[in-house]
């Protein structure tokens, strides 16, 4: 959320570090629990995601354990693809590019803490994403300004 904020207020180098940083803790995350929690078993994290589900909605479906691998892969060749392309490089890339990255995280980011969270969690994902709201409507209602056309 700070990384996409900073991308927002286009301070582009330190959103890109935020960005990295983030990345590398959630790896090493995903690394500990499926070392010391699923014993590196596909099959456990499964089950866990499922009773997981099945207890916030009453679905037993550990389908979204494939939405984290997902997640994991693109978070990783997104990092690397700001990296290679350079900060300008980054920003220049399709719309419709970024808004599909953006989306999908803030989309696993509400799950996670929203749906999933614990109370603190809920609260905080839930003040998370007001203030990025906040920080894109102002960012985009700046650049409607600039490129008004006078009649």
């Amino acid at each position: 959320m700070l990384s996409v904020g900073l991308w927002l207020k286009r301070r582009d180098a330190a959103a890109r570090i935020a960005w990295s940083l983030g990345c590398a803790f959630y790896v090493a995350h995903v690394v500990a629990a499926f070392q010391f929690h699923h014993h590196w078993s596909h099959l456990a994290a499964y089950r866990e995601t499922a009773q997981q589900t099945a207890d916030v909605l009453g679905v037993n479906w550990g389908g979204g354990l494939y939405f984290n691998y997902g997640f994991t892969i693109l978070w990783i060749a997104d990092t690397v693809w700001w990296w290679r392309s350079g900060v300008d490089g980054y920003r220049a890339r399709p719309g419709w590019v970024t808004g599909g990255v953006h989306g999908f995280f803030g989309f696993m980011f509400f799950n996670a803490a929203v749906v999933f969270g614990s109370n603190f969690m809920r609260w905080f994902g839930l003040a998370s994403i007001l203030i990025l709201t906040v920080t894109a409507a102002s960012r985009f209602r700046r650049s409607e300004r600039k490129w008004k056309i006078v009649k």
